[in-house]
């Protein structure tokens, strides 16, 4: 049985499109040299890069490379298979809880219980892999409970916001 490769669409500033396989993802030559920012090597060309925003509901960022600044959105499968059916994944009404993305380090909170949130307010900032990332609001909802302070660590799936 042959191992099918998953396949993701790399979206730059709303006009080029790159399909890459996961193993083409590991093959790429990416390198850490300070916080958020890395050196790449791709097609044999030097890119250094410094990731500006990352947004992992949305899976879309923003990178600073030579000055000029790119929007970057990211699409697995499943998120091209609903746009080629011409739908799209919607927010289902009301959301009822924000579970962390990824383990990581509660920095800050920017909300309180009672607060109404519109979607993509900012949340919280959660630290990971040594960069500060907004969790924001997945939709318009009511903070009806906040399970993390500053300092906590947290696990993936953690529920770290609960919504009325």
């Amino acid at each position: 049985m042959k191992n099918k490769l998953k396949e993701y669409q790399v979206r730059v500033n709303e006009s080029g499109e790159i399909i890459l396989s996961d193993e083409e993802l590991l093959q790429k030559d990416i390198v850490e040299i300070e916080d958020a920012k890395y050196h790449l090597l791709l097609n044999g060309k030097s890119l250094v890069y410094e990731i500006q925003e990352l947004d992992l509901n949305s899976k879309k960022m923003k990178v600073k490379s030579n000055g000029k600044i790119y929007d970057i959105e990211i699409k697995d499968e499943l998120d091209q298979l609903i746009e080629s059916m011409g739908m799209e994944l919607e927010d289902g009404g009301a959301e009822t809880d924000v579970p962390a993305p990824m383990p990581g380090l509660v920095l800050e909170i920017s909300v309180a219980e009672g607060d109404e949130v519109k979607k993509g307010d900012p949340l919280l900032i959660l630290e990971a892999m040594k960069m500060e990332n907004v969790i924001k609001s997945p939709g318009d909802a009511k903070v009806s409970k906040i399970n993390v302070k500053p300092k906590d660590s947290v696990e993936k799936g953690a529920v770290l916001i609960e919504f009325e």
